[in-house]
């Protein structure tokens, strides 16, 4: 753990209020286009970066140092937003067979447009159609890809927020790129 980061996390843990609004300062951003990435809605990554940060401020105290700090807040960023997909599957889930029981014209549930806020208006439709494929990725690929391609972070870094090996994420990236370039064939050879 960095020098920075052991200073922040003692002040965290002693409850020090301008230590935790400066954490959030740092990172809100770095969580919020993570939770988009994942989410591909707006106010849900808004409610989920909210959601991390009440979690790191209940759980500093848990926090064991043998990861860097950002590592601790993107994993608990990425498994907010993983049980939200899930939720959302249930949801849906129910949603479909509850439409399909009542023969209602419409369904009760609805798939948002996504517009990510960092893709310029002219590259939209281009985005829109990776965004589609990197959603069907398999979901530990997908997370692999976002962090790494939309967040820049290193493959070192990626294993410890998925706590796997270096070589596991390597083979993530790898068979995402085989599915990404599979999905988009079609696309690009149009």
């Amino acid at each position: 753990m960095l020098k920075t980061d052991h200073i922040l996390v003692k002040r965290l843990k002693n409850g020090d209020e301008v230590a935790f609004r400066q954490l959030v300062n740092d990172f809100q951003d770095k969580v919020f286009n993570t939770c988009i990435s994942l989410v591909k809605d707006a106010d849900d990554a808004d409610d989920l970066t909210q959601e991390t940060f009440i979690e790191v401020y209940h759980s500093i105290h848990k926090f064991r140092a043998d990861s860097r700090l950002s590592t601790w807040i993107y994993r608990i960023a990425v498994n907010k937003s993983l049980e939200h997909l899930r939720r959302l599957k249930r949801k849906k889930r129910t949603g479909i067979l509850t439409w399909i029981s009542s023969q209602d014209p419409e369904p009760a549930f609805q798939v948002s447009d996504f517009n990510h806020p960092g893709v310029l208006a002219e590259k939209r439709e281009q985005a829109k159609i990776l965004i589609m494929a990197i959603d069907k990725l398999p979901e530990n690929q997908k997370i692999a890809f976002t962090l790494h391609k939309m967040e820049d972070l290193s493959y070192e870094e990626i294993a410890e927020i998925m706590k796997k090996s270096l070589s596991s994420v390597e083979s993530l990236m790898h068979r995402a790129k085989i599915n990404l370039r599979k999905d988009l064939s079609d696309y690009y050879n149009s």
